[in-house]
């Protein structure tokens, strides 16, 4: 059988479950027959999509139009000067704002100074974006090592049972190869849930970087151009 056969038999067959008995029966039963292991490939799921959740709502608040916030901090070094571009940066949220307001309270010191502030708390504004990112890699990595010692788990399992008999029947290490493709297969699945997230929430953090990257330069331009008045 070629993997497309086979993954339309594993389709129809969860297919006709599901219309059966219901998704939420068919998942507590699978769930309940993949064994103790379970437990924590369920745990790294919900604490994997907490973190998730958490960067979404994090990242979401720290996205601004980059593009229209630049005119008005331009604006405003051209007609108040610093510190009325200060002032406005203070009011607004935001990793490209914050950034901007550490420039311009050295922007006194001079260019080169206010430069390096930025540089230095463009560092700082990143570490911050990528807060609890760690944590999301590592239920992706632990939900499918898990699904794998259940599966030894299983194996061994069934391994016993034919000791025990003294022989080989489908009969005897069925549950044991059951627990061992079940756990597999809810690892896998976890896994890969939370490292579509991931990879989601780890685009939105380099989008922001490159805006806060790309503005910051504009904003050193603007204030070369302000000191050669």
């Amino acid at each position: 059988m070629d993997i497309l056969g086979l993954i339309t038999s594993i389709t129809h067959v969860i297919a006709q479950a599901t219309n059966d008995s219901g998704v939420l029966n068919w998942l507590a039963a699978k769930y309940e027959a993949g064994g103790i292991f379970m437990h924590p490939i369920l745990g790294s799921l919900i604490l994997g999509l907490a973190f998730s959740f958490e960067r979404f709502w994090t990242l979401s608040r720290a996205r601004v139009n980059t593009k229209d916030f630049l005119i008005k901090v331009t604006t405003a070094l051209k007609e108040g000067g610093v510190d009325e571009a200060r002032d406005l940066c203070a009011s607004t949220r935001g990793p490209v704002a914050s950034v901007f307001h550490a420039g311009l309270l050295r922007a006194d010191e001079g260019l080169d100074a206010a430069e390096k502030a930025i540089m230095a708390y463009g560092g700082i504004e990143m570490g911050f974006l990528e807060r609890g990112m760690i944590w999301i890699s590592t239920f992706v990595t632990i939900a499918p090592m898990l699904g794998f010692t259940g599966t030894v788990k299983g194996m061994i399992g069934a391994f016993d049972s034919i000791k025990e008999a003294a022989q080989i029947s489908p009969a005897i290490v069925a549950d044991g190869i059951s627990v061992a493709l079940l756990t597999t297969l809810f690892g896998l699945v976890v896994a890969m849930t939370l490292q579509v997230m991931y990879n989601f929430l780890i685009s939105k953090i380099d989008k922001l970087v490159g805006e806060m990257e790309e503005s910051s330069v504009q904003l050193i331009d603007a204030l070369y151009e302000l000191k050669g008045k």
